[in-house]
């Protein structure tokens, strides 16, 4: 049923007017070019974490046979994260510049080149090197993301983002389970290695016979659209600008073949760009939350043996049960959004606040029962929230810098990978409760900085359904 739209200011004016305008013409699903174009994406996210979950699991043991040490094999892990947190928002950005196309297509290409190093590592030294092109272009489910944001209206991205993580999702069950298996034949880790390098081959073919040109017609019809709405601010002008992918589309076959200084010039600008708006509350909330979850699960194995007296094993059927429900959970995010009335921020804020709870009640949990119960709602309320996140980077941010933001994302997500196990580390000096009772915290500073900013939200969305 469309809602009457509602008097006065705030948020529920804006799911009013959401409702009333939206309603008639925005719920439209997509062209058909484009479901076709958005399913083989989907495929894409499934190679892609399937070959990687094939081997991340077993790089440890492989590098540790080599004759390194703890610390240096640490460092080296310590050193893909630092790749991963510098590179991620160039490459993104890199993204928004030369096209889609080719930048996915380099960094698949790229990070095949690093696997099938990575099955030649016969020492420490090839192994770091192996790390190397895959540590700085292993971003392919980003710009993924950024290529769907590009192809769906705002009113579906949820939905679809959710499909695609749960494509994704589904890739990192199968894999580990696939690489047990190869591992245990002769040279199992270098032949899994190789087998991992031809996936992403036959991704990069996958993606090189996407149809582009359907997609590219499908971003001039959104844009021919969008030519005939008003703007009503001189921010909803600049969105409109910038949320103009058919420029994009025609720009990226002449800025490919830039030289690499005007390139690198223009990626600068645009993080520049991005560093000075007001876009700081939605990452600090990003981070704030991933830290969070990362010190829910830091010592979730060891916590439950030192408290329930729980073995490895059953934490780790008890992990792969909650990957199982994130599945679901981004199967089901299109009829809890429409539950919610597209309104992104009110499904975050809710979310969050869902998580916060479920992770005190796991550090307080008296029995193993409280602590698969917790695990069971936190598979759902974690999986809707980085969508959501997501969708809101993208709403308030623009979608012509969808690449950058997303890449920006992926570097605060990276600084939350790196701050937590310190955290974690420290905290469990004092209890094995330490962790989730200090990521309770994160989460609470993260839901009042939501709510200290709720109105910018609403007015941003009031904008947004305007200009759609």
């Amino acid at each position: 049923a469309v809602a009457p739209a509602a008097t006065g200011r705030g948020c529920a004016a804006a799911v009013g007017r959401m409702e009333e305008d939206g309603g008639r013409g925005a719920v439209a699903s997509p062209a058909p070019a484009s479901r076709r174009f958005v399913r083989c994406l989907y495929a894409v996210g499934f190679l892609d974490l399937f070959g990687v979950s094939m081997v991340v699991p077993l790089m440890n043991l492989h590098i540790r046979s080599l004759g390194a040490s703890h610390t240096v094999a640490g460092i080296i892990g310590s050193l893909y994260g630092i790749m991963q947190l510098f590179s991620s928002t160039f490459v993104g950005c890199w993204s928004d510049i030369v096209g889609r196309r080719y930048s996915l297509l380099a960094c698949i290409l790229l990070s095949a080149l690093g696997y099938f190093l990575l099955g030649t590592s016969t020492t420490v030294l090839l192994f770091a090197i192996s790390r190397v092109p895959v540590g700085i272009f292993k971003h392919t489910l980003s710009i993924s993301k950024a290529l769907l944001s590009d192809l769906v209206s705002e009113r579906d991205r949820p939905l679809v983002m959710g499909r695609f993580n749960a494509a994704s999702s589904v890739g990192f069950i199968l894999g580990p389970v696939v690489g047990g298996y190869l591992t245990e034949l002769e040279d199992g880790f270098y032949q899994t290695s190789f087998i991992c390098a031809s996936i992403f081959l036959l991704n990069a073919g996958l993606v090189w016979m996407l149809p582009w040109s359907e997609e590219n017609t499908s971003n001039r019809e959104h844009q021919q659209d969008n030519k005939g709405k008003d703007s009503f601010s001189a921010k909803a002008n600049h969105d409109q600008h910038l949320n103009s992918a058919t420029n994009r589309a025609m720009a990226s076959s002449e800025s490919l073949f830039w030289s690499p200084w005007i390139q690198l010039a223009t990626v600068l600008k645009r993080i520049k760009g991005i560093a000075c708006s007001d876009l700081w509350d939605i990452f600090l909330v990003r981070l704030l939350m991933s830290v969070a979850i990362l010190l829910y699960y830091s010592n979730f194995s060891l916590a439950l043996e030192e408290r329930f007296g729980v073995k490895p094993l059953l934490a780790g059927y008890l992990m792969s049960y909650s990957s199982a429900l994130g599945v679901l959970a981004g199967c089901l995010l299109g009829p809890i959004t429409r539950l919610y009335q597209h309104n992104t921020y009110r499904l975050l804020l809710h979310s969050s606040t869902l998580t916060c709870t479920l992770i005190l009640l796991y550090a307080s949990a008296l029995s193993i029962w409280m602590v698969i119960l917790s695990s069971t709602f936190l598979a759902f309320s974690t999986t809707i929230g980085r969508t959501c996140i997501i969708d809101l980077e993208l709403t308030i941010g623009g979608n012509e810098a969808s690449g950058t933001l997303l890449g920006v994302g992926q570097s605060v997500t990276s600084v939350g990978r790196i701050v937590a196990p310190l955290l974690s580390g420290f905290s469990q000096e004092f209890s094995p409760c330490g962790p989730p009772s200090l990521g309770v915290g994160l989460a609470l500073v993260a839901i009042l900085v939501m709510n200290a900013n709720k109105q910018k939200y609403c007015s941003r969305g009031n904008v947004k359904l305007k200009n759609q």
